[in-house]
């Protein structure tokens, strides 16, 4: 027994290591540079979605190095990328951690079309690379040497949840149907590349110049399972302004104190011109891979176990 567990530990291990080895390898093959940006924070995006851990004074657990990548981008850091931990409040369950790890890379010059490519080549780059030990999987193979499904937000509802969102869609009733109908819906055996949200869940997305009630964004979803979420950045401080202030306004009507504005990101924005980037996250990422039923089987230690 000791034996099986010591090799099912190992093989865990192993699947992370080489995981993180294989997103690096990808990255920097293509130019991108690694770096480092501070995990405790003064001023977080503020995502109504999101709860930000406060630490001891005036700083915050880094929910995503978002901010503070865009304005090394900005600073003309060229193709960036980093893997790393973040942290949210209250996510914790089979697919969740409130303390996760995050890759999140950064290209200027590109919008969110290039960065789908991308993305989908970075999965398959780790897939070939990375044997997936055996064990208990609860998920079918995933069958990554065909090319994923794209699919427009709009046309995914209208199949599936039998309406369609225009650009000022009600938040809670969007977020609901995404849930309860249309993520459900999704094939369970390949890689689905969802795109163009409705203007109101634009988040820190460029809108669509033909198109304005859609932004420029996207998520991948491997075996139903949210993976990445990617945008063409806004580059507008004033409408990123605005923004922010509605995020705000919405955080302290579920009874939250609002996190102060990061200034020094607002006033890098018109030097970051067209750049694209993605967040993914690698536990759910490994969840995916090798079809496991709980994001705990691939993490070094349990969330109970700490």
């Amino acid at each position: 027994m000791a034996e099986t567990t010591a090799a099912a530990t190992r093989d865990r291990l192993l699947l992370r290591a080489r995981t993180l080895a294989a997103v690096r390898e990808f990255l920097d093959g293509r130019g991108s540079v690694e770096v480092e940006t501070p995990l405790l924070l003064r001023a977080p995006a503020p995502e109504r979605h999101i709860v930000a851990l406060r630490v001891e004074g005036d700083r915050w657990l880094a929910a995503s190095p978002e901010l503070q990548m865009k304005r090394l981008v900005a600073a003309g850091s060229g193709p960036i990328h980093q893997l790393g931990r973040s942290f949210r409040g209250g996510e914790l369950g089979r697919h969740h951690n409130p303390e996760f790890t995050i890759v999140e890379w950064y290209r200027p010059g590109v919008d969110y079309r290039a960065m789908m490519d991308e993305t989908e080549a970075l999965v398959r780059f780790v897939a070939e690379r990375v044997p997936v030990p055996a064990g208990a999987r609860v998920r079918p193979p995933l069958a990554l040497s065909q090319p994923f499904d794209r699919l427009r937000v709009a046309d995914l509802f209208e199949r599936f949840a039998g309406w369609r969102p225009g650009g000022d869609v009600d938040d809670d009733s969007f977020c609901r149907a995404l849930v309860d109908r249309v993520e459900p819906a999704l094939p369970p055996d390949r890689g689905v590349l969802v795109f163009d949200y409705p203007a109101s869940q634009a988040s820190l997305a460029r809108l669509c110049p033909g198109d304005p009630e859609f932004a420029e964004r996207f998520e991948l979803y491997l075996g139903g399972l949210e993976i990445a979420n990617g945008f063409t950045e806004l580059s507008d401080p004033a409408e990123q302004r605005a923004r922010f202030e509605d995020e705000r306004a919405a955080i302290a009507a579920q009874g939250r104190v609002p996190y102060p504005l990061d200034e020094r990101f607002l006033e890098s924005l018109p030097d970051l011109g067209t750049c694209a980037g993605v967040a993914l996250g690698l536990d759910r990422l490994l969840l995916a891979l090798a079809g496991a039923g709980d994001i705990g089987d691939v993490t070094a230690l349990r969330w109970d176990e700490v």
